[in-house]
């Protein structure tokens, strides 16, 4: 698959100013970190690989077909990096990961017959709800 630090290596960084929590330290430190990825000039990633990060990403991958994954929760940088990373990596394997084909399965005979019964019952009291004709 890919290496973690291969990854971290492809990967840019912008930093700002944070809104929340934090007091007077929001004014004056940059801990609100974006990680920008470009999926199209990696070199860890096949041209499939690539195409499946694209269409899978979702709200992630902007315009520029660069993943960008914002993180102000935390007070510091470092740690809004780390998570920041965290979340990026988890995206990756998500993308990544085959998805399951689908086994048809057959409903058993006893349930169709029950539904029908079921149906039928309703049927009837539905009818017998109704206005004679008579009136």
């Amino acid at each position: 698959m890919f290496q973690e630090d291969d990854l971290i290596r492809e990967i840019k960084f912008r930093t700002s100013r944070s809104s929340g929590k934090g007091g007077q330290n929001v004014n004056k430190v940059s801990s609100k970190v974006e990680l920008i990825f470009n999926v199209g000039s990696s070199q860890l990633f096949s041209e499939e690989e690539k195409i499946l990060i694209m269409t899978r990403s979702g709200s992630f991958l902007k315009d520029d077909n660069c993943i960008h994954i914002v993180c102000q929760e935390d007070r510091s940088q470092y740690m809004n990096k780390k998570k920041s990373v965290e979340k990026f990596v988890l995206l990756i394997e998500k993308c990544l990961r085959p998805t399951k084909k689908r086994i048809e399965t057959r409903s058993p005979s006893g349930e169709n017959e029950k539904r029908l019964v079921e149906k039928k019952m309703m049927s009837e009291k539905k009818q017998n709800r109704k206005k004679p004709e008579g009136h």
